[in-house]
């Protein structure tokens, strides 16, 4: 097999937000960059995983990381330089080409992939970014605490390339690089008598994680059959009740993740009496037929729901070899195709019947041949052992002093706002849904333990399987990505690793002052959001 050779500033092993934000960055501050991803979109989560931006009430301040908001922006351009908006569409300065629940910004997934494309383009041309498309790595080559270089595969013939190179990110979208570099993580959860969490379970389980959900996207053609086959697990999933859950996954009933008691969804209409508070349709659609002139473009929604969050096995962890990797993807998307299906032919519907036959994927909406998004979306990945963990006594509202509000780090590198949200998980556990304060992401969960220049960009930082659930929404990863960028740079200016950096006074004020003054980059909330309670 032949191997190519390559040598870079900045490797970065993974084209997610946090990837895609790393290179930018780097690249905006004279580094040179390889940039890999195994499929053939950037974006990661909003884009290969097709799951629309979960977003903060303040997203449109300037509290959002300086990139994604020019992203954000160049999102709302494309649809008004390209699509057949209605007047009142296009006059809006806050377009919502989908008016989904989740965002103020629902869109297609590629047309977030074109917008990142168009974002990187000037720095290929230049030569400061190298795009490999369709890489995996399958090799870390080390030496003592560093990462020498990593080999990477080409999915399409086999071909390897060799990259050496001063940083190596981590922004694959399960740690792969902490697992092939022997670098210290944690994979699952913690365990209580860990960290004292009040929400982790009593002790460590590697092998709870949560749930993977293979996302889709449909149309609704009333008066048409667009049924698929009854793929080979419909059965199984039509009958399976997990001890935690009301019922089978093929069906409308689910539980409120904060409380979880039961409630009835409908897919187009609002069940009010059975807590469902919105359709399921208008929960994560990207196109909303409002928004378009003439009826040229109809509703598109991208199902990622709770009945098609795979919880029956995990991905990594003790046990979990190569086939067994592939057993739980194949699940997944079994059960996606069955929730389709059930919804095509079993469904209840308000008017008595039963179906909904004109229900179409969209494959050129997800890129893929068969509608299902390229790779399932990932929730929880390997997480490297942190000079600071991040634990729920920092964020959460109810491990907090009353009113006190999130941790104010000395060494912070960027801000986020969610809920601690745990889907259900594969090790039998339901929703943790629980509150959280804004928060700043500190530089210390950024850093290794050991290793001296490899970094996480993504949900593989320093936090709990706890707190995971409010630092892997789309914009905290992208803002932990440009921390990371700006990071590296800044290190190798000046000779230092980051360790260096995040335990001296002197040059973390110099490494803030880059982030604010020359990147744009907010460190603080004020004292108003950050002790702001939903």
């Amino acid at each position: 097999m032949s191997v190519s050779e390559r040598k870079t500033d900045v490797l970065i092993v993974g084209g997610g937000m946090g990837g895609v934000a790393a290179a930018l960055t780097a690249a905006r501050l004279g580094r040179r960059v390889v940039l890999t991803e195994p499929t053939d979109w950037l974006g990661g989560q909003l884009t290969a995983q097709a799951v629309p931006p979960d977003e903060h009430t303040w997203i449109e301040e300037r509290y959002a990381p300086p990139g994604y908001a020019d992203l954000r922006r160049r999102v709302r351009d494309y649809y008004r330089r390209n699509y057949p908006l209605t007047p009142r569409a296009a006059a809006d300065p806050l377009l919502d080409p989908g008016v989904g629940i989740v965002s103020h910004l629902c869109h297609e997934p590629r047309v977030a992939a074109a917008v990142l494309e168009e974002m990187i383009a000037p720095w290929r041309a230049g030569g400061q970014i190298e795009l490999l498309l369709g890489h995996e790595p399958v090799a870390a080559h080390t030496s003592g605490d560093e990462v020498d270089a990593v080999t990477l595969r080409d999915t399409r013939d086999g071909h390897e390339t060799t990259v050496q190179a001063a940083y190596v990110v981590d922004a694959s979208e399960l740690g792969d690089l902490l697992e092939l570099a022997d670098v210290e993580h944690v994979i699952g959860a913690e365990g209580q008598d860990q960290t004292g969490e009040p929400h982790a379970p009593a002790v460590a389980d590697p092998l709870d994680q949560q749930a993977i959900s293979w996302c889709f996207a449909l149309e609704h053609r009333p008066g048409e059959d667009h049924t698929i086959d009854r793929p080979a697990g419909y059965d199984h999933w039509r009958t399976a009740v997990a001890p935690f859950w009301p019922g089978p996954q093929l069906s409308f009933d689910d539980v409120v993740p904060i409380t979880l008691e039961r409630r009835t969804w409908q897919l187009f209409d609002a069940d009010h009496a059975r807590n469902a508070h919105f359709p399921l349709w208008t929960f994560r659609r990207v196109l909303a037929r409002e928004n378009f002139a003439d009826g040229a473009i109809g509703d598109v929604t991208i199902v990622n729901w709770p009945q098609i969050d795979y919880w029956a096995a995990p991905l990594l962890g003790p046990g979990v070899d190569d086939a067994a990797h592939a057993a739980a993807l194949a699940g997944s998307r079994d059960l996606s195709f069955s929730f389709l299906h059930w919804l095509q032919t079993e469904a209840p519907r308000p008017d008595g019947g039963t179906g909904y036959p004109g229900l179409r994927l969209r494959p050129d909406v997800t890129g893929t041949p068969d509608g299902l998004a390229k790779t399932p979306y990932i929730r929880e990945a390997r997480r490297i052992q942190a000079e600071l963990t991040v634990t729920e006594q920092h964020v959460g509202v109810l491990a907090r002093p009353d009113g006190a509000g999130s941790e104010v780090f000395p060494d912070t590198v960027g801000l986020g706002r969610y809920r601690i949200d745990l889907h259900p998980s594969t090790a039998g556990r339901s929703y943790v849904d629980i509150e959280a304060y804004p928060f700043q992401v500190p530089l210390g969960a950024l850093v290794p333990v050991r290793v001296d220049n490899l970094l996480p960009a993504g949900k593989n930082i320093g936090t709990t399987h706890i707190t995971n659930g409010c630092y892997r929404l789309h914009p905290v990863e992208w803002g932990i990505g440009e921390a990371v960028g700006a990071l590296v740079a800044f290190c190798l200016d000046r000779g230092l690793p980051p360790r260096k950096v995040r335990n001296d006074p002197a040059r973390l004020a110099d490494y803030q002052r880059l982030l604010t003054d020359t990147l744009g980059i907010t460190l603080a909330w004020p004292d108003d959001i950050r002790t702001h309670r939903e």
